[in-house]
Parts: C-alpha cells; sequence; structure tokens
C-alpha cells in the first residue's frame, strides 16, 4: 500500500500537493489523470523517492520484499553497444548477481543456496520472458541482439520501458508510456497492463488505455488527489456527479448565508432580538464556504475551410517510394484523396506510415508511378521531430511573424488562440513552453495557410484529454482531408472513416474498423495474447481483406497447419525442459540439505557432475526452444494467406 500523509510539495515556489493525505491499496492498477503541469510526473517521482517532499511524508507498507519493489523508467534513454534483450535482462539486478556468484562460488553450501534463489526467481526462463516483452513493444528476434546505438531514441525508449516491465516491480510506475509506441505496441501494453498483478500508477491522457488497463482512478486537481474506483468513463461520471453534487450544496449554503445575514441585518438593532442575532453572526462566521473545483479553461481548436478544390485532391498511381532506389519502402501504391477523407494509416512501426504520409505530404520524391496534385492545393504536415525544430529563443508571435510579415497582431493571435495557446504562452519564449504548449504551436504553423489537407504524424503526443477532445471536433469540423496516423485509439475511432494498412510494402484500404483490428491483432492465432502480438505483426496481407468471423477462423486454421510440426516440436522440447529442471531442482535440494554433506565424496561428487550435466542441458534445451519459436515467426512472415 501507498499511504501520503500531509504531503506538501512546491516547484519553484509553485504549490503542486498542499496536505494531500491518501492512500492506494496493494494491487491496484491506478489511472493517474490531470491537466498538464498539474503534478503528475512530480507525484511519480515522489513515490519512488527519487525527490522528498516539503513537508509530510510517504510510505510503503505490504511490500514483500526488497527485490524490485518500485521500477520506474530510467529518464536517461539507454545506448552503447548493449542490446536490447541484454538491456532487459539486466534490469533483474539480483539474477545478475547471483549468475555471477554461481560461476565463482566453490563452497557446496552456498552453491545450493544460489542454485534454490535462482530457481525461485524463475532465472532460467527469463531470456525467454524478456524477449517475450520485446516482441510485445515491436522488436524482432533479429533486432533484439543489435547494439543499442543503432536504433532510434524512440526505439530505445522502448526498450527502457521493457527493462521496467520485465523486472516486475512490486509498485509498477509509468509516466505516458504509449507516446513512445504505435498503435500495434499500445494496443499489446494495454493487454499486458491490464492483467498485472502488482500495484501499478501510469500516467496517461489516452482514454483508450484508462478504460482497458486500470480498475481506479487517481485525479490531481488543484493541489489535491481525489480517488475513484472504476476505469476512466466511470471516473467521468462520478466526478461529474460530485461536481453536481458540490454545486447543489454551495447554491444551498449561498441561500442559507443570505437568509442568515438578512436575519442579522434586520434585528441586530433590537433588545429582544439581539441574542438571536449575535448567535447567527456567530454560525456565520463559523460556516466555511463551499469549495467547489474551478472548471479547467475549455480546450478549442479550430481550422479555417479553405475553398473547396476539384477533385480529386491527390492521385497515386502505381508509385513506389522510399529512402534507397536499391530497397524501396512502399511498392505499386494505387491511391486517391478527395474533400472531406478521414482516413486513418494502420500498421507497425517501420513498415511505411510516415513514408507514405511524407510522400503524399510531397515532402518525398517518389522512385517510380505517377503522383497527381489539384491545382492549388495546399498542405499542412505535422510531425513530431517538427518541436524540436522550433527556434528556442524566438516566441509563438515571432515564429507566425516569420511566416506572414504583413500579418496583423489581431490575426497572429487569433491563430494562436485557436489551437488553445493561452495569451500569457504566446509571448513566452519556445524554450519555455511545455512538450503540449510546443505541440499546439506546431500545429498553428502547419494550419497558417488554412491547408486543403491536413497530414497528421502522432498529434497528440503532449496533449491532455480535454486537448485530445478539442483536436478530435476540430477535425470533424474541417472541410478538407485529413491523413492521420495516431497510437490513440480514442482520437481514431472518433474522427476516422476509412483505414489503410501499410504492410510488406504494400498500402491497400482495410475493410473493417478500429475494433475489428484489435481483436484480429490480439486473436486472430488463437494462441496466448503475447505471442499473438508478436506474430500478428508479420502476417500482413491477410489483412488486406475484410476482417470477419469466417475468415478469421480460416486464417487461424492455415496458421496452425502451416507451423504444426514445428509448434509440436518446440512443446516436445518444452516439455522435457520442465522434466530436466524439476530433475534440477530435486538435486539443488538435496544439495541444500546438510545430511546429503554426511555422503561419501563418490556420491557427493556424482551430484555436483549430474547437476553440471542438467545445467548444459537445460540451456541446450532453452537455445533450442528459441531457435525453434524463431522459426515459427518467421513461417509466419513468409505465410501469405490469399
Amino acid at each position: 500500500m501507498i499511504n501520503l500523509n500531509n504531503v506538501t510539495y512546491r516547484v519553484a515556489g509553485r504549490l503542486l500537493l498542499e496536505n494531500v493525505s491518501l492512500s492506494i491499496p496493494a494491487g491496484h492498477r491506478v489511472g493517474l489523470v490531470g491537466k498538464n503541469g498539474s503534478g503528475k510526473s512530480t507525484l511519480l517521482k515522489l513515490i519512488s523517492k527519487d525527490i522528498q517532499p516539503d513537508a509530510g511524508d510517504i510510505s510503503l507498507t505490504g511490500i514483500r520484499g526488497l527485490r524490485n519493489s518500485i521500477g520506474i523508467v530510467a529518464q536517461e534513454v539507454p545506448n552503447g553497444d548493449i542490446t536490447p534483450l541484454e538491456f532487459t535482462l539486466a534490469a533483474d539486478l539480483e539474477r545478475n548477481e547471483l549468475l555471477k556468484q554461481a560461476e565463482t562460488e566453490t563452497l557446496p553450501e552456498r552453491i545450493s543456496d544460489i542454485q534454490v534463489r535462482l530457481a525461485d526467481i524463475g532465472a532460467y526462463s527469463a531470456p525467454a520472458k524478456a524477449s517475450s516483452i520485446l516482441h510485445g513493444l515491436g522488436f524482432n528476434h533479429t533486432e533484439q541482439k543489435q547494439p543499442l546505438s543503432s536504433f532510434s531514441g524512440g526505439w530505445r525508449m522502448r526498450v527502457a520501458i521493457a527493462a521496467v516491465l520485465f523486472s516486475e516491480p512490486e509498485i509498477l510506475l509509468l509516466d505516458e508510456p504509449t507516446n513512445h509506441l504505435d498503435l500495434e505496441a499500445t494496443i499489446w501494453l494495454e493487454s499486458y497492463l491490464k492483467s498485472y498483478s502488482k500495484t501499478l500508477i501510469v500516467v496517461s491522457h489516452d482514454k483508450g488505455l484508462l478504460n482497458r488497463s486500470v480498475n481506479s482512478i487517481l485525479h490531481l486537481e488543484a493541489q489535491q488527489l481525489a480517488f475513484y474506483k472504476g476505469a476512466y468513463n466511470n471516473f467521468e461520471k462520478r466526478r461529474n456527479e460530485r461536481l453536481a453534487g458540490l454545486a447543489s450544496q454551495a447554491k444551498k449554503q449561498a441561500l442559507n448565508r443570505k437568509k442568515i445575514e438578512a436575519f442579522v441585518e434586520r434585528f441586530r438593532a433590537k433588545a429582544s432580538k439581539a441574542k438571536q442575532a449575535q448567535s447567527r453572526l456567530k454560525a456565520l462566521e463559523r460556516m466555511a464556504q463551499q469549495k467547489i473545483p474551478q472548471p479547467e479553461p475549455e480546450t478549442i481548436f479550430s481550422f479555417v475551410n479553405s475553398e473547396e478544390l476539384s477533385p480529386p485532391l491527390i492521385v497515386f498511381e502505381n508509385v513506389t517510394l522510399g529512402y534507397d532506389l536499391n530497397a524501396p519502402v512502399l511498392n505499386n501504391i494505387n491511391l486517391r484523396i478527395d474533400n472531406g477523407d478521414k482516413i486513418g494509416l494502420l500498421g507497425r512501426n517501420g513498415n511505411g506510415k510516415s513514408t507514405l504520409a511524407k510522400g503524399i505530404a510531397g515532402r518525398l520524391e517518389k522512385f517510380f508511378g505517377e503522383v497527381n496534385f489539384t491545382s492549388k492545393l495546399r498542405i499542412g504536415y505535422f510531425a513530431q521531430h517538427q518541436l524540436d525544430e522550433l527556434e528556442p529563443e524566438l516566441n509563438a508571435i515571432e515564429h507566425l511573424l516569420k511566416l506572414d510579415t504583413e500579418a496583423t497582431p489581431l490575426k497572429i493571435r487569433s491563430r494562436l488562440g485557436g489551437v488553445g495557446l493561452l495569451q500569457e504562452k504566446q509571448t513566452t519564449k519556445i524554450k519555455y513552453l511545455s512538450g503540449g504548449e510546443k505541440a499546439r504551436l506546431t500545429l498553428a504553423i502547419i494550419i497558417y495557410t488554412d491547408p486543403h489537407v491536413l497530414i497528421l504524424d502522432e498529434p497528440t503526443n503532449h496533449l491532455d484529454i480535454n486537448a485530445r477532445d478539442a483536436l478530435v471536433s476540430a477535425l470533424n469540423d474541417f472541410d478538407g482531408a485529413v491523413i492521420l496516423i495516431s497510437h490513440d485509439q480514442e482520437l481514431l475511432n472518433g474522427c476516422v472513416d476509412d483505414f489503410f494498412l501499410i504492410d510488406d510494402g504494400k498500402v491497400a484500404r482495410f475493410d473493417g474498423d478500429l475494433d475489428d483490428y484489435r481483436r484480429w491483432l490480439l486473436n486472430i492465432t488463437g494462441e496466448t495474447q503475447r505471442r499473438e502480438n508478436n506474430k500478428n505483426n508479420h502476417t500482413g496481407n491477410r489483412s488486406l481483406e475484410k476482417v470477419n468471423r469466417k475468415e478469421k477462423r480460416q486464417a487461424a486454421a492455415e496458421v496452425r497447419n502451416a507451423t504444426s510440426k514445428l509448434r509440436k516440436r518446440a512443446a516436445e522440447v518444452e516439455a522435457e525442459l520442465a522434466k530436466l529442471v524439476e530433475k534440477r531442482i530435486m538435486i539443488i535440494n538435496k544439495l541444500g540439505d546438510q545430511k546429503t554433506y554426511s555422503l561419501s565424496h563418490e556420491d557427493l561428487d556424482s551430484l555436483f557432475i549430474e547437476k553440471g550435466t542438467l545445467d548444459k542441458k537445460i540451456q541446450q534445451y532453452e537455445e533450442n526452444w528459441l531457435e525453434l519459436e524463431e522459426e515459427i515467426e518467421q513461417s509466419f512472415s513468409e505465410l501469405r494467406i490469399k
């Protein structure tokens, strides 16, 4: 259990928490919500003991041991020659230390203790477990063995997330984890967190995750915390009911105050009523005014609708796109974009969603084929890297004036207000703005020319829930075309009419909604959830057809038939491995018994030799099992269901 007792904390003199007392029961999966800048990340640091409160204390009770008690994603992104798999395994400090000791220890009693503990913590199945987590977050077996230095910062952050998940801490703290993930990895993470048996606190503005993965909500507002049972939708309902109740109480209290004030004013001078008036005056002074949380300022996004152009706006005919002529990313693209189209792009990271977006935006030259843009077409293109390209010493107004030197201050402020950038932030240097404020400014820049087509690549990173809701409304009101890449399922569900799947170098319409896509990812193979996610990432051609129950059964049957021998062999190896581990545990138990050391040297040596032989066999069987799993995965990637 996490106990906060009269906790107060300030940052640079600004009060974030004031006399907060609250208990979070052990085993709860908690979504921590609140507007940007309210102190959510700070609260995680307080719980993890990275910082100390100004007043009060935070205690942890019921922790079953010191091993992996608190897990939080490291601030520094991992890098270097170490591989993702090695980095993830290194997160279990006790396992690593015991393995080192096992290599050098000579005392039989100590060797026995080490081996028993290694067995207790599942040390020998750890590589398979770490590999499964990495695979769920988007790393295939080859990528898991490549140096971290070969990956981008976003992918290295996925490794940091994998490491903290692998360590299975008693208290798992995650701060906006989906900001670093694509849709497929987000769906996997939702499933993983939903089954997490220990305490989880996750900061998120993703309603989908907050509705599917947690069972309670912690709301940070006005320096106070409120705990609600249930998922996010239930929290919204209960909070609205609470606010309505507080408003009703405040109204009644105000009426009561007026009555008392009127009585006191009327009878204060009368001797016969003076005592009563004085008594009511004291009651009035004792009456604490009902505090009602002030509603957050409404977040508004508004996109100017431009003149309608002759359709089609954009046409691709047999287009090939990429960065290397000898290894194109996408081939034979055929698509048409018209006014009012709201298109979502699906497909795992690296398959070409952003490549297609750049091609549509005219920021990537085609290798082959025909691309036609209608006359006078204006395109607005948003990507996360643009936030880093803002000039830190300029403010928002100065950025827009660079685009339009003749613009009036009224027009500039109006456009910035249209993306919800508050007036006092419009004159603040970029280096002092939050990520959400930078994202709003970047949106203001790309829509300043009143584009006919908006191409948005992960626009909700750094935006809070209110801003995301406002963005959905603005996109629905926009008359032009929208091309959207996002891990935010609420955003996709809220404004997308058609989906295209990018997979295996191809682009094709996905004839289903996002729920179909999500169910297909999780269920198509009929295997366990984590294995489903890993393998479904490599069966893209299947999703070029309409996804329905009959086809799912057919696809699952074909997949099972194609891999039946491999899966049978893998099951046999796994069963034999279990027997070897059981034998090994029996020997370890014998070596842990003091009576064993009264045996003859020959018998004792025989036990140690048998244990050494089993160690080698177990390692060999584990390697065989992993190789078979890789073969099964390869079969999935090569299988193309017609």
